[in-house]
C-alpha cells in the first residue's frame, strides 16, 4: 500500500514541482515597468483617490448658463435673456438662412434648461418664426466645456413650415445640427439684444 502511495505521490509531486516552478518563473518575468504600473493602479483606484479626483472635478466646472449671446456655424445669431432659477429663458433668433420670400428679421425664442451641477446640461427652446415666415423650429442640444473652458453648444434642430394641404406633408418637415459658441460677454442688467449684436 506505501508502495503505491509513493507510485502515485511521484507524478503528484512531479507536477506541483513544476507548477510551482512556472510560477516562480513567470513572477521573475514581470518587468519593474509592470510591477510599477500595476502598483500605480492599485493607488489610482483607491477609495481616496478617487474622491480626490471626483472631488476636484466637480470643483474645476463651471454650470453651463445659456444667458448671453450665440453664434451658430452658419453665422446665426440668438441671445438668450437670464436664465431663471427654474431653468426657463427666452430670447430673439436671428437666422443667417432662409428660404422665405420675406427680409429675415429677428424672432423670438423661448426655452428651458437644466441646471445640472456638472455644467454639462441638457436644453431645448422654440423659435417662432412669425415676423417673416410661416414655420416654427424646434431645438434641443447640450453644453459642452471646450479646450480652453469655453462653453459649446451641440443641437439639433426640427424646421416646421406651413403647407397647403395633406398630401404636402411629407417636405413640410426638416431636420439638421448646429454647433454654437459664446460671442462675447453679457453685460450684467442687459436685458434685450442690441440691433448691432444681431
Amino acid at each position: 500500500m506505501s508502495r503505491l502511495s509513493s507510485i502515485i505521490a511521484l507524478p503528484v509531486g512531479v507536477a506541483l514541482a513544476a507548477v510551482g516552478r512556472q510560477i516562480l518563473c513567470h513572477a521573475a518575468e514581470i518587468s519593474r515597468d509592470e510591477k510599477a504600473e500595476t502598483k500605480e493602479k492599485k493607488a489610482t483606484n483607491s477609495k481616496w483617490w478617487l474622491s480626490h479626483k471626483q472631488k476636484h472635478a466637480t470643483s474645476n466646472t463651471k454650470q453651463c448658463n445659456l444667458t448671453g449671446l450665440w453664434e451658430n456655424d452658419l453665422g446665426s445669431r440668438m441671445q438668450v435673456s437670464k436664465v431663471d432659477g427654474q431653468g426657463n429663458f427666452s430670447g430673439v433668433y436671428h437666422t443667417a438662412v432662409s428660404s422665405a420670400q420675406k427680409p429675415i428679421e429677428p424672432c423670438p425664442l423661448v426655452g428651458s434648461q437644466h441646471l445640472d451641477e456638472d455644467g454639462q446640461c441638457t436644453f431645448g427652446f422654440t423659435v417662432n418664426w412669425n415676423k417673416f415666415s410661416d414655420s416654427t423650429a424646434v431645438f434641443v442640444g447640450q453644453c459642452f466645456a471646450g479646450e480652453g473652458g469655453e462653453e459649446i453648444l451641440h443641437t439639433s434642430w426640427l424646421l416646421r413650415e406651413k403647407v397647403d394641404s395633406l398630401p404636402d406633408d411629407w417636405k413640410a418637415t426638416r431636420t439638421g445640427r448646429n454647433v454654437f459658441v459664446r460671442v462675447g460677454q453679457k453685460e450684467e442688467g442687459e436685458s434685450s439684444p442690441s440691433r448691432q449684436a444681431l
